[in-house]
């Protein structure tokens, strides 16, 4: 399973989805929907645009979770 870790990358800097978006001049929604999981693709630009604003590695954003077997 992928655990999206931007909600915990947000808070620990201080930085609202709002002011994310501001910063990278994209919609609260792309902000939202990234940090809910709700996307397919994900276009390398908004990557590095994240990367940038929130100090961050790719992996800091992405954690694989394996599942436990039944």
């Amino acid at each position: 399973m992928i655990v999206e870790n931007l909600n915990d990358l947000m808070s620990s800097r201080g930085m609202t989805p709002d002011e994310l978006a501001n910063r990278m001049g994209v919609s609260t929604r792309v902000i939202s929907r990234i940090a809910i999981g709700d996307y397919q693709a994900m276009r390398k630009t908004t990557l590095e645009m994240l990367c940038r604003e929130l100090d961050c590695q790719p992996g800091d954003l992405l954690e694989y979770i394996p599942e436990l077997p039944a």
